[in-house]
């Protein structure tokens, strides 16, 4: 099937981008290709770094976005587009989302915050942790309590050869290898 034998109606399409320019693309396809409908769901997490917990904001389908056009007479314009790569296709078959499954997605971003969703670590009593900031940054520990209304957690110290409780900034603590984490009971 070619792609002027692709139906004419408008849909919902997955158009890959360069990579880490997801929104800049979204913008050139809203101006430069002029469609009315694009989407990129974005999220903001923080992550431990050497300057301590740092905020990121990165698309949550890293090298893709959606967007609503015709194909037949939209396509060389969205391809033409800048951070665009093109549009996703399997061998001659052009990749579709349905309006619904947009919608869906477009719940949990709420317009009001720009797409984007902040996803916030949770910590519970009895999870292993790693401290990233003070003295003792990169000791491996485990929560021992949640000190509500405080952000502050009690964790588990080996100190002098005793096992002691010290309080703790939520902030100053991390699972190991957590780089991304979800919002539990959201």
């Amino acid at each position: 099937m070619s792609e002027l034998s692709q139906p004419t109606e408008t849909g919902w399409y997955c158009v890959r981008t360069k990579p880490k320019s997801e929104h800049l693309a979204a913008r050139h396809l809203q101006g430069f290709a002029h469609l009315d409908e694009v989407f990129c769901p974005r999220i903001r997490y923080q992550k431990s770094t050497q300057r301590g917990k740092v905020w990121f904001v990165e698309a949550l389908f890293p090298g893709y976005v959606f967007a609503r056009f015709d194909l037949v007479t939209d396509l060389r314009a969205v391809n033409a587009a800048s951070g665009v790569l093109g549009v996703l296709k399997f061998s001659d078959h052009y990749a579709t989302i349905t309006a619904e499954e947009i919608e869906e997605m477009r719940a949990e971003f709420p317009e009001e915050e720009n797409e984007v969703r902040v996803i916030e670590a949770t910590i519970h009593e009895g999870d292993e942790v790693i401290l990233t900031e003070g003295a003792m940054t990169g000791l491996k520990t485990v929560v021992t309590k949640i000190i509500a209304g405080q952000d502050r957690v009690r964790v588990l110290l080996e100190w002098l050869g005793q096992e002691r409780e010290a309080e703790v900034s939520v902030k100053s603590v991390s699972r190991p290898g957590e780089i991304r984490t979800e919002i539990r009971g959201a």
